[in-house]
């Protein structure tokens, strides 16, 4: 009997789901959130009666969500990549 337990813990290695590869997107993706964020931010007023037109720049409404949002189809790769899998 305990013969058979040792057969199954020696064929079952304990393996880890993911691997470098996917490590290593994931940490692109999370890069890319990262300046998007970092690209949204500031624009506003001290004064509050004060508009700022900065708020509406390029940079804010279209270069930072696109780079979010390309971050987050990077980490949905790096989560569904299959490391294992033969060329």
């Amino acid at each position: 009997m305990a013969n058979k337990s040792d057969n199954s813990n020696q064929d079952s290695k304990k393996e880890f789901i993911f691997q470098s590869k996917n490590y290593t997107f994931m940490f692109i993706g999370l890069a890319f959130i990262v300046i998007g964020f970092i690209l949204m931010s500031g624009g506003g007023s001290d004064d509050p009666n004060v508009f700022n037109p900065e708020i509406y720049s390029f940079r804010r409404i279209r270069l930072a969500p696109t780079l979010v949002l390309i971050g987050l189809g990077i980490e949905i790769y790096a989560i569904l990549l299959n490391p294992h899998k033969k060329d």
